[in-house]
């Protein structure tokens, strides 16, 4: 799930590049784990910084346009280049690994339930 442009230019500039973990959520739906990438995809050589969250989860339905709530609650590793696009893919399925135990730390799954997350019904999310 790739945020808007407009959602990128508003990220905290002092964020460093890399991978983070933490919790998801798509519209009023569950609460997912996450692994969000944030950088300029040397492998894919982008010239716009992007930020790419991947919901460690399986939706039956794909979901354009809703809003995407994130929580970071932490880092992985810095952003690096790939020889191949194996080595990317199997670097994505560590830190996805990485992601899901740290997640289930007790620390972190707190946060799965904060209110942030539940929106009062009509209401936008602006944060």
């Amino acid at each position: 799930a790739n945020f808007s442009e407009q959602v990128v230019e508003s990220f905290p500039s002092d964020i460093p590049t890399g991978i983070y973990y933490g919790w998801a959520c798509v519209g009023n739906g569950d609460v997912h784990k996450m692994v969000l990438s944030i950088g300029w995809n040397p492998f894919f050589k982008n010239i716009k910084k992007s930020v790419e969250t991947h919901i460690i989860h399986t939706f039956k339905e794909d979901f354009y346009g809703e809003i995407l709530s994130i929580v970071i609650t932490g880092y992985i590793r810095p952003e690096k280049n790939f020889d191949s696009l194996e080595a990317l893919i199997s670097a994505i399925q560590e830190d996805i690994e990485e992601a899901k135990r740290q997640l289930d730390l007790p620390e972190h799954l707190k946060l799965k339930g904060d209110n942030f997350f539940h929106l009062p019904e009509g209401k936008m999310n602006n944060h």
